[in-house]
């Protein structure tokens, strides 16, 4: 029998399956943006905006950039884990990442709705 020492690790499997599905969406996300890109009759301002104007593109790039973020997250959380091994270090970088990434997000938002 296995026994794990709890230090403040997740174990794996949920952190994983949110890092690929995160990873499908963007991919799918990816797609659909390209394809509106590409259907655009000219490539000026206002038809970027009148991409983003009917309110479900602008939701699917918030959910991206979520998607993003998260992904980040995880990433970046795990890297810190497995090389930073002082825990007051590990913690604050934990804890700057974290402020940058929810900054990130809202200013993502800021971005989309402004349009």
């Amino acid at each position: 029998m296995v026994k794990r020492i709890v230090v403040g690790a997740h174990y794996g499997l949920r952190d994983w399956i949110g890092q690929r599905a995160t990873a499908i969406f963007m991919v799918i996300y990816t797609v659909i943006f390209a394809l509106n890109a590409l259907m655009l009759p000219e490539m000026s301002y206002e038809a970027w905006s009148g991409m983003f104007a009917g309110g479900f593109l602008g939701f699917l790039t918030f959910l991206f950039f979520l998607a993003l973020f998260y992904h980040a997250w995880i990433g970046v959380r795990d890297i810190f884990m497995d090389y930073i091994k002082p825990t007051g270090i590990r913690l604050a970088l934990h804890v700057v990442v974290l402020f940058l990434l929810v900054g990130y997000a809202g200013w993502a938002a800021q971005i989309l709705w402004r349009l």
